[in-house]
């Protein structure tokens, strides 16, 4: 499997963060050209790749981290997305729920990317959390999944567990999904929900 993380914000780099802590390749991408990625990435680890959007949506498995607003940008860089994950790590926060046609933010989200294998994840933690080692007070820090795609799941928690993170499948998007979503002025109840999984 290969990766990319789209979005190179505080949660794109938290997360590049968590990949090069284990040495594991992952290719960055934003609005911005690559040679503007390439101080910071460095600075966090030589296994965090800058490439452009298209070359960086060549991989398998895409972590989603940009505004909300601008995902329809990247849903249309490629013409279909089958046999892609695309992993959500956005939050809506301050979208009303108007926009959104009542639905969770994820469930919008998941048309865009039509085809895809799409399972929300990772958004539920402050990006200084979220980039922080997850080993910790004896346990692993806590990520919640989210999917309509039973078998999309299992290869998003490998994932979460190989970064060094629990993993806890909440069920379908607007049922645990909605658990970590945040639009309009409010945050669900497990948003920055700090929790712990003893070893």
């Amino acid at each position: 499997m290969n990766y990319s993380i789209i979005g190179f914000g505080e949660v794109g780099q938290a997360l590049a963060r968590a990949f090069a802590r284990k040495g594991i390749q992952v290719t960055v991408a934003s609005r911005r050209p690559p040679d503007a990625l390439a101080p910071q990435a460095q600075a966090i680890g030589e296994t965090v790749i800058p490439k452009a959007l298209q070359e960086a949506l060549q991989v398998d498995v895409i972590i989603l981290a940009v505004p909300f607003r601008e995902h329809p940008a990247v849903a249309k860089a490629l013409a279909h997305w089958q046999g892609k994950t695309v992993i959500d790590a956005t939050n809506a926060y301050g979208v009303p729920v108007e926009e959104l046609g009542g639905m969770p933010s994820s469930s919008v989200i998941a048309k865009a990317f039509s085809g895809a294998k799409f399972v929300k994840g990772f958004n539920h933690l402050p990006a200084g959390l979220l980039a922080a080692d997850p080993n910790v007070e004896g346990g692993r820090r806590v990520v919640f999944l989210a999917s309509d795609d039973d078998s999309a799941v299992p290869p998003v928690a490998a994932l979460a567990e190989h970064l060094g993170f629990a993993s806890v499948w909440l069920g379908k998007l607007a049922e645990g999904g909605a658990l970590v979503q945040a639009r309009g002025r409010s945050w669900a109840p497990l948003i920055f929900q700090n929790l712990v999984k003893p070893d």
